[in-house]
């Protein structure tokens, strides 16, 4: 069983911003490989499960603001009892990338991605595999609104290309025995 973890925030007014580029994916990806609809849960989080290559597979995007992601996959860990080494893949946005580039690590820091760091205080480790999606920075909008802004509309038209890539690359890394 593999678990892939969405950062983003899950209220309607942030649907469309550069921190959400993660909840869009999650959702390209659900409907690409037939997944069902999101279902509410107890805890903070939607999830849907599905399988691909024959392995059970939890999208869940937690529902909680981003920085406070740990308490979402926290829950999930336990519940599940996931080796967050092996088990888990938390995709979210990088403010220092490309736009449109996309990364993956097994480890690393959080750098500045405060969701990230949320879930490196709570597991006690920053080994877990993840995926970075380039949103770029702004050279005139301080961070805090260039991640709750819109994607301009050249921008969403580019998505538009890199969202079947995007989920390429994920089904890929599901075949992988570690995430």
């Amino acid at each position: 069983m593999k678990c892939i973890i969405w950062l983003g925030n899950p209220w309607q007014k942030y649907e469309h911003t550069r921190h959400n580029i993660g909840y869009r994916v999650i959702d390209f990806f659900r409907k690409e490989h037939d997944f069902p609809e999101w279902k509410s849960s107890k805890f903070q989080w939607v999830i849907s499960e599905g399988m691909l290559y024959g392995e059970k597979i939890i999208l869940l995007k937690p529902e909680t603001y981003m920085n406070l992601s740990w308490e979402s996959v926290a829950s999930i860990v336990h519940f599940y009892k996931l080796d967050p080494k092996r088990d888990i893949l938390v995709i979210s946005d990088d403010l220092d990338m490309e736009f449109g580039k996309i990364r993956y690590r097994e480890k690393g820091s959080s750098w500045w991605q405060r969701g990230i760091q949320s879930i490196i205080d709570c597991l006690g480790t920053s080994e877990f595999p993840r995926i970075k999606v380039g949103i770029g920075r702004s050279a005139d909008i301080p961070v805090i609104q260039w991640v709750v802004s819109n994607f301009s509309d050249e921008e969403e038209c580019a998505l538009e290309t890199l969202f079947p890539i995007f989920v390429t690359r994920l089904a890929s890394a599901c075949q992988q025995e570690k995430i």
